[in-house]
């Protein structure tokens, strides 16, 4: 236990400070909020092709199960009234990615967000690869509006938040107009020196750009970053250790998935949305580029929130003679059902205890293997699809592989694996309550 707690203090010094700094650093905060505000459209988009392949596909899982395909034979006539909404959800994400960065940076310095966010926007395409030219009409290609423009997106909403921000505060670059003046006039002229100026400046760095580089920065950031970045990963070594440090960060109390938010859809969220278009192309899960994504995490190693905590809520159900537990473990369950876990990490407490920590960081884990081994063996076939974090547990495979069964089994066998992992440690906290309640019995029998 002096180890232990030794342990705790040496990395509570090295990780808290650190960690609070990421977690309060404007360009980190922007970037993730940018994709948190983005997740409801991008998952329309998923929900939607779940609902043209599942539902109205002649072969999909609820229409079978349903006998929808016979009760409706022409049920399939009815996928392209959907299919256009991939068209505005994922299909432009880089179109909100740019815009909500600037605006959440010009937010966090107190800048006019809204004309921010479109100064960025504006930028966004300032640098787009130009016009086709077929049968002289102008054709604009949609590749880099998508997962592939990505980087680029997030660079110019970083730097055109930034220059924004800090111009728009110069009072010799704002137009001050009369009061009778109507006030959205007044907004816009008072920020358009910091606009005209962003614009030239990008305007002259993409042409230089272009000299050096004729493909442009789309192609350039794309070969440079995006895609080492992406195959990092798509390597399941780097989705367990994110996982780790994940986990290891809500230990200290540090909210583990927001502090690393920004790396983690750096690194995957172009292969899930690439997933996600390879099924709405071919109408299945089986053959999808890219097995490995975040998606792992949140099929197998995630019910009851981070650390599998659902199966540490059965396991103080099944072993802890903790009157404390249980109660904590009551109050827990129907939160954790829906992948919420405060209650249990703050309330029994996980956070710092050092009989829980080491369960908490292996279970996920585990669990990430297991659902990689499945994938990989073709046992099941990739999570292409986004499903609601809230969704209880296994459903989430379920549902993310559009329907497989086996995927659901799998599910439940990483349950019952992170229940039988936490068993013993769970024994373990009901010795160490005893021990302590016996030291404490002793204390209060010694004289005074």
């Amino acid at each position: 236990m002096g180890f232990m707690a030794s342990f705790e203090r040496v990395m509570e010094k090295a990780l808290v400070p650190v960690a609070a700094k990421l977690n309060s650093q404007r360009h980190i905060v922007a970037i993730r909020d940018a994709f948190i505000l983005a997740f409801p459209i991008t998952l329309a988009g998923s929900l939607i092709v779940l609902l043209n392949f599942a539902v109205l596909a002649p072969d999909g899982f609820i229409a079978k199960l349903l006998f929808l395909n016979k009760l409706f034979p022409n049920l399939a006539d009815y996928q392209q009234v959907f299919a256009p909404v991939l068209n505005g959800s994922t299909s432009i994400l880089s179109i909100f990615i740019v815009f909500l960065i600037a605006r959440n940076i010009a937010i966090a310095m107190k800048a006019d967000d809204l004309l921010c966010g479109l100064t960025a926007l504006s930028t966004f395409f300032i640098v787009y690869p130009a016009y086709t030219v077929v049968d002289g009409a102008n054709f604009l290609s949609t590749q880099w509006v998508g997962a592939q423009g990505l980087f680029v997106a997030m660079i110019i909403g970083l730097l055109v938040g930034e220059i924004f921000s800090r111009l728009s505060r110069s009072k010799r670059l704002q137009i001050t107009m009369p009061a009778s003046v109507p006030p959205a006039i007044a907004r816009t002229f008072k920020v358009l020196f910091p606009i005209v100026i962003i614009t030239v400046l990008f305007s002259v760095g993409n042409a230089i750009i272009l000299a050096i580089y004729p493909n442009g920065i789309h192609e350039l950031i794309y070969a440079a970053i995006q895609t080492p970045l992406k195959n990092l990963g798509t390597n399941i070594f780097s989705l367990v250790l994110l996982a780790i440090v994940s986990n290891l960060l809500w230990v200290f109390g540090i909210h583990g998935p927001n502090t690393i938010a920004a790396i983690r859809e750096g690194m995957f969220a172009e292969a899930g949305l690439e997933n996600l278009n390879y099924v709405a192309a071919h109408g299945s899960a089986w053959g999808a580029p890219y097995p490995v994504t975040w998606a792992i995490n949140d099929a197998f190693a995630n019910y009851g929130g981070s650390g599998m905590t659902l199966g540490l809520i059965i396991a103080i159900f099944i072993a802890s003679r903790r009157q404390d537990y249980r109660d904590i473990g009551k109050l827990s369950i129907a939160p954790g059902i829906f992948n919420i876990n405060e209650p249990i990490i703050f309330g029994l407490p996980v956070v710092l205890n050092p009989i829980l920590i080491f369960p908490f960081i292996l279970v996920p884990a585990v669990n990430i293997l297991i659902g990689y081994i499945a994938i990989s063996t073709k046992l099941i076939p990739p999570i292409a699809y986004a499903v609601p974090w809230t969704t209880p547990g296994p459903l989430i495979a379920f549902f993310g592989t559009g329907g497989n069964w086996m995927a659901l089994f799998i599910g439940l066998i990483c349950l019952a694996v992170s229940t039988l992992v936490y068993l013993p440690f769970v024994l373990a906290s009901n010795k160490a309550a005893s021990i302590q309640q016996s030291s404490e019995s002793s204390n209060n029998d010694l004289p005074a």
